[in-house]
């Protein structure tokens, strides 16, 4: 049985263990989830809004189970995870009349964030049918955009939180642990991005990189109330070159170690890809910092 476990940003040792076992005897009739809120309680395991851990927590005791570590009690009752059964978005017709004007020539081009409005339907249905990775609801804070020209989408682009840890972005940044724990809550990751098939515009992606990442700090504190001070993504260098995020000024951080976010192996089990990254605010390392 292994001494010590690594869940989610925490470091589980053996007087851990020790004490969950003590916290399961003194509440014999307990259910999981309530174990896992009193355990939360107990180790002032919080979310960056003050929220428990509890669902977090819920994992680790599993995992924890599952290694002969603990005993559990007997599950109860088994919820229906909606996005477990989550049907794909239906296919949305839409114009697929080929674009392949010049830049200037499809002027002007809007750009909506669709996250709460009637809108986001049509962007989960053209990332399903259209992206070589299709439609996944994410978890957390996220928004949404759809770039049109003449009433007809043209491209979408998903923002969403960013990954706990990345070892080139948090040497990139230069903070802490402790205020990584804190502040990773402002940056964003840019989980697709999506120029329509039948659009064959020169400098277009660039463009539309520009224009959402120079509004992206003001939607996302719209939305949730705090803004983001950096963006960062992933590109896999057998499929893509990146070129538009580089002529976009972004600034390439590092590799991934191809580990994944729960390895517990330390060793690849995925493709190796790039990561770039862009500052949404000149102070970024100031203010993810403090």
């Amino acid at each position: 049985m292994a001494d010590q476990w690594r869940y989610r940003g925490r470091t589980i040792d053996a007087k851990d263990v020790t004490f969950i076992h003590e916290l399961i005897a003194r509440h014999p009739c307990l259910s999981r989830r309530k174990l896992s809120v009193k355990l939360c309680e107990a180790w002032q395991w919080r979310q960056a809004n003050g929220a428990l851990r509890d669902m977090v927590c819920r994992g680790l005791l599993l995992m924890l189970h599952r290694a002969g570590a603990i005993e559990l009690p007997a599950v109860r009752q088994v919820s229906v995870n909606p996005l477990a059964r989550r049907e794909s978005p239906p296919v949305m017709l839409v114009d697929q009349t080929p674009i392949t004007d010049s830049l200037q020539q499809i002027m002007p081009i809007e750009i909506e964030q669709v996250r709460r409005t009637g809108n986001e339907p049509l962007f989960n249905s053209l990332i399903e049918h259209h992206h070589y990775l299709g439609y996944e609801q994410p978890v957390g804070e996220h928004l949404k955009y759809v770039a049109w020209i003449s009433g007809r989408p043209i491209a979408c682009m998903a923002w969403s939180s960013a990954p706990r840890h990345l070892g080139s972005r948090d040497r990139y940044i230069g903070w802490s642990a402790a205020a990584r724990r804190a502040n990773i809550r402002f940056i964003a990751y840019n989980t697709r991005f999506l120029i329509l098939p039948w659009v064959r515009v020169p400098h277009l992606a660039s463009h539309l990189l520009g224009r959402v990442t120079a509004r992206l700090k003001r939607d996302w504190e719209q939305l949730y109330n705090h803004p983001v001070y950096f963006a960062e993504t992933f590109i896999d260098p057998g499929r893509f070159r990146g070129t538009c995020y580089r002529a976009a000024n972004w600034k390439l951080m590092g590799v991934t170690t191809g580990r994944g976010k729960n390895d517990q192996t330390n060793r690849p089990n995925r493709s190796i890809k790039e990561v770039l990254g862009y500052a949404l605010d000149p102070r970024f390392r100031q203010l993810l910092s403090q």
